[in-house]
Parts: C-alpha cells; structure tokens; sequence
C-alpha cells in the first residue's frame, strides 16, 4: 500500500513539473498570437505626381486616421483594408469623398437607405469618389486624381458609421 502512495506521488509530482515547465511555453504562444499589428496612416509617394494612401477600418468603427492631405492634380491611389473580422452585412465599411460644402449628416441619412446599392445613393451629385462596401479581412482601392485645392469630407456610408468614421480630405 505505502508503494502504490510513493508511485501515486511520484507521478504527482512528474506531472507538476511538466505542466509547469510547458504553461510558460503556452503563455509565450498565445502572447505571440495576440500581437497584433495595425498599420497607421500610410501616405507613401513613389512619384511626386503619385500619391499611395493606406487606410484601414477596423471593427469599433474606427478608420485608422481623420485627416489625409494630397495636392491638388496629383493621381490618388487609396486602399481601404477592412482589418476586423466581422461580416459585411454587420460590419461593412466604404471610403466616400463628398464634394465641398455637402452635409455629411444628411448625406449619411440620405445612404443609410441604399442598402441595395452598397449604401451609396443611386444618381447622387455629392460624392467625389468612393470604394466598394467591405466586409472583416477584404481589401478595395480606387485611382482617381485630386480635385481642386479644398478641405473635403470623408466618411464610412454604413448605417450609422458616419458619426466615429469620418474626417477631412485636404487638398492643398
């Protein structure tokens, strides 16, 4: 009986010291698994007449930043990366570049209703350009070339977005 004790706390004991030893190897798995790298505002300009414009969208309704500034002519490439993971029909965000002088508040109302049309109202002379409607991990861009120099509004056109995704488009 006392050996079957010894054996019972031997093998206690052997168990122990190998969880031990591994949970610290867990901890620095799942800590390398949580890293997670949102890229800022990336405005990169191969050529002078060339613009390269990142900007993400995230799950919390949030773009990456709330200020972009381009010059006047120059050709605008812009990405928009969706870097959450929820679905477009939850989720969904767009990039929209309002002519000046447009209210961003009725022109959200006026999109919130074009849900078949990528909320993006049909036959509408407010917007500049705009992305597709993406959904968590989707990625679209546009090329177009800036406008005359002016501050313009930007926005997220989904459903209530407007309000956290928004900022201005400056041409200088």
């Amino acid at each position: 009986m006392k050996s079957i004790k010894y054996i019972l706390a031997s093998f206690f004991a052997i168990l122990f010291l190998l969880n031990c030893g591994s949970d610290k190897k867990k901890d620095e798995k799942e800590s390398q698994k949580i890293k997670i790298n949102t890229p800022e505002k990336e405005v990169e300009t191969i050529d002078e007449n060339i613009a390269n414009i990142v900007i993400t969208g995230n799950d919390v309704m949030k773009f990456n930043t709330n200020e972009i500034k381009v010059k006047s002519g120059q050709k605008v490439k812009l990405t928009l990366r969706h870097i959450g993971k929820l679905d477009i029909k939850i989720m969904g965000h767009n990039f929209v570049i309002l002519k000046k002088d447009v209210d961003i508040s009725e022109f959200a109302a006026l999109a919130a209703s074009a849900n078949d049309n990528q909320y993006i109202p049909k036959d509408s002379e407010d917007i500049l350009v705009h992305t597709d409607l993406i959904g968590g991990g989707q990625t679209t861009s546009i090329e177009f070339d800036a406008p005359e120099a002016g501050t313009y509004s930007f926005l997220c056109s989904f459903p209530g977005h407007y309000a956290m995704m928004k900022g201005s488009f400056i041409v200088e």
